[in-house]
């Protein structure tokens, strides 16, 4: 409540601290504001008594208070509540994730083997390619010495041949042949 005399407070003169002297202010005295003060009860609080006054603004304040606790207690109750709600969502998601952890790990597992077993037959095939690759280079290498072999030899044998042999012998090789050509002709027919 706001006292009845603070406005007339700046009117007197306030000496400054740590001096002493006569207070001229009768407005700063105390005789002066118990009777202000007891004036204003006395006019405002008339069939009143003092003590009722006074009790019924303890009462008032105590309810007050009481109140305050009461709604303190139950937004505490509220706020307890909430964070058990919290903790339980927190043990779920912990228990979720320490879920979402292992299946993340055993899935990492299965790919790793999955990446392995893949990789062996990569490795197996490549392997299989070369082998065969190699073998087809062999067997390419292998025929062309085989046809320089052949060619070489077919020309050292027309080189022997036309060296050796003379139009007599040539004729009777010819005749000779054209000979079997006829006995292989009749044996046949």
């Amino acid at each position: 409540m706001k006292n009845v005399t603070d406005p007339f407070l700046f009117l007197g003169f306030w000496p400054s601290a740590g001096s002493f002297g006569l207070n001229t202010d009768i407005l700063a005295t105390n005789p002066i504001n118990l009777s202000v003060v007891l004036g204003v009860l006395i006019f405002f609080g008339k069939g009143v008594c003092a003590s009722c006054l006074l009790s019924d603004l303890l009462d008032n304040r105590k309810q007050r208070i009481l109140k305050t606790i009461r709604n303190s207690e139950e937004l505490r109750g509220g706020a307890l509540e909430q964070l058990e709600k919290a903790r339980d969502r927190l043990r779920k998601i912990e228990m979720e994730a320490d879920q979402f952890r292992v299946n993340g790990y055993s899935e990492i597992e299965r790919e790793k083997l999955n990446l392995i077993n893949s990789t062996y037959k990569t490795l197996e095939q490549l392997e299989n390619y070369k082998n065969e690759t190699i073998h087809f280079e062999q067997q390419r290498a292998i025929n062309q010495v085989r046809q320089r072999v052949f060619q070489q030899a077919l020309q050292g044998a027309l080189g022997t041949l036309n060296s050796c042999l003379n139009n007599e012998l040539h004729l009777r090789t010819i005749n000779t042949n054209i000979g079997m050509f006829g006995t292989m002709k009749e044996i046949k027919g």
